[in-house]
């Protein structure tokens, strides 16, 4: 379990943290919209494609703005449509932003997740486009000012021979072919998406596009209830030739907008290009530099034995299985390092313990537990944490949790199910293995596989010589410091009434087996 040691966590790790603790308990870790805030966005596109539909049956290129009017004028159902469509792209921008942050705060933005980082901002990018162009189709002053604003950025570069802004002083109505372009953007691009997304979710297995329906139909709900009764009012039209004043402008769209008036073009592009930059280059400068560097699985050939478990439960499709170059009638699993996190998940479904990280396969985590027992020296009163490093109420840096010795793991799933026997068979009253929340693991899906493992028979299994009731699994995240101090005391507690009732056994065990004298002489006369 020598994992590469994780930095301990940072300001903005921790604030984030908090908050999550603060959802976990409004709507229990299952539901928390925060570690659903990828799955949400796809489900708010699934709501904007369906209210789009909609709104494209009566929207008229020749006539944008009366043909919103017309629709804002269906009180009965193009009105809530129509702001059902634009809450749910609020929310769906405020999903993505979500998203990107917890993914930078948390790390995962290098390595093999470079791919879902890169991708992940090419789709930001198409989902700014299609809203913009969406407000430009509305043509009221709040699309009349993005347009103008992007017609002032494309004069900074030398493309057109005429200023692209001359189309909005209001010397000539608007050519049909302006709006024509945005309708076909706005259309077309959501096609993209679909094709981006693909991209993004490519190195993983099993991904999970959409959230629990609970929590995908509580979010539509309450985006409807808000349409109904608080519907988008409808901006002015715009007027080419009229500086627009008192816009009100979108804060998910157009939060840009009051600073980017300020500034010359060329400073907007400036600034524009600086951060693009930074967030492109963002796997090169957020990879760790200090300490060990993550190294792949690796597989031992000898210990192999061809079960395709390792391959089954790799959450990055990293683990394939091939033909072997010995004479062995089994295929042979064989790691791309390329798409290796070294999450170490395969350590762990392997029961001859054959591949994983080095120092974190099993046997390497067998090493470390005998050090720990000689070490430490739990005794039968002891529950013993097996705390992931990236959850458990912050326990896994620390080598004790409230009275309870810690061993460390870089993440559960990477737990092989000896070091759970070789720990209670070592004299320790119990194990409580604290895992990540199960839709916010940093490896996906470790808590999934290490409770099946340890409750649910799945390879490689906890044997059942090991006494369940004192191993026990919880899943905390790092915030969930109260979470882990409970199912604690609830551990304790379960073992004490487990240590009374087995000397209550005990006792009546050894006065069922004491024969008094009269039975002695009973014996003997029968005897003679």
């Amino acid at each position: 379990m020598d994992a590469p040691p994780n930095r301990s966590p940072g300001p903005l790790h921790r604030a984030l943290a908090v908050v999550d603790e603060g959802f976990d308990r409004v709507y229990s870790s299952r539901l928390n919209p925060m570690y659903q805030s990828g799955p949400l966005a796809v489900a708010l596109f699934l709501v904007l494609l369906a209210t789009g539909l909609y709104l494209l049956l009566f929207y008229r290129i020749g006539a944008p703005y009366a043909s919103v009017s017309r629709i804002h004028d269906q009180v009965w159902l193009g009105r809530w449509i129509r702001s059902l469509h634009r809450f749910a792209s609020d929310a769906m921008v405020l999903a993505v932003a979500v998203h990107g942050l917890r993914m930078f705060v948390r790390g995962r933005s290098w390595g093999p997740r470079a791919l879902a980082w890169l991708s992940g901002l090419v789709l930001t990018a198409i989902v700014f486009v299609i809203g913009w162009t969406g407000f430009v189709m509305a043509w009221d002053v709040h699309g009349q000012l993005l347009a103008e604003e992007g017609a002032r950025f494309l004069d900074a570069l030398p493309i057109f021979s005429e200023p692209v802004v001359r189309t909005f002083i209001g010397e000539r109505s608007m050519p049909g072919a302006f709006f024509f372009l945005n309708y076909f953007l706005h259309i077309a691009l959501p096609l993209g998406v679909g094709l981006v997304l693909y991209i993004h979710v490519s190195r993983v297995a099993r991904p999970r596009l959409l959230p629990p329906r609970a929590l995908a139909w509580g979010v539509t709900a309450a985006l409807l209830a808000v349409a109904v009764l608080w519907p988008v009012p409808l901006a002015p039209a715009a007027d080419p030739g009229v500086v627009p004043d008192g816009v009100p402008l979108d804060l998910f769209f157009g939060f840009w907008l009051p600073l980017s008036r300020r500034l010359p073009a060329w400073a907007v592009w400036s600034v524009g290009a600086v951060v693009i930059g930074a967030l492109a280059t963002a796997p090169r400068w957020t990879r760790p530099r200090a300490g060990p560097q993550r190294v792949p699985s690796r597989v031992d050939p000898r210990l192999c034995t061809g079960c395709v478990q390792c391959t089954l439960d790799c959450p990055y499709e990293a683990i394939t299985m091939v033909e072997r170059d010995d004479d062995r009638p089994t295929l042979v699993a064989s790691v791309n390092p390329d798409l290796c996190v070294s999450c170490g998940i395969c350590a762990g479904s392997c029961a001859p313990m054959g591949v994983g990280p080095p120092g974190r396969d099993g046997r390497d985590q067998l090493t470390t537990v005998r050090t720990f027992l000689t070490e430490v020296r739990p005794s039968a009163e002891d529950v013993v944490v097996i705390a992931c490093s990236h959850g458990a109420g912050g326990a896994g840096f620390a080598p004790s949790f409230d009275g309870a010795p810690v061993l460390p793991v870089d993440c559960a799933g990477n737990l092989h199910s000896s070091v759970v026997e070789f720990l209670v068979r070592g004299g320790a009253g119990g194990v409580l293995v604290a895992a990540c929340p199960g839709r916010d693991c940093w490896n996906r899906e470790g808590p999934r596989w290490t409770r099946a493992r340890l409750f649910d028979g799945r390879e490689a299994e906890l044997k059942e010589r090991v006494d369940r009731r004192r191993v026990q699994m919880v899943q905390a995240g790092l915030g969930a410091h109260g979470t882990m101090i409970r199912a604690l005391a609830d551990l304790r507690s379960e073992i004490r009434a487990l240590d009374d009732l087995e000397a209550e056994s005990h006792i009546e065990l050894e006065a069922e087996c004491v024969v008094g004298p009269s039975a002695v002489t009973g014996v003997g006369e029968v005897g003679s």
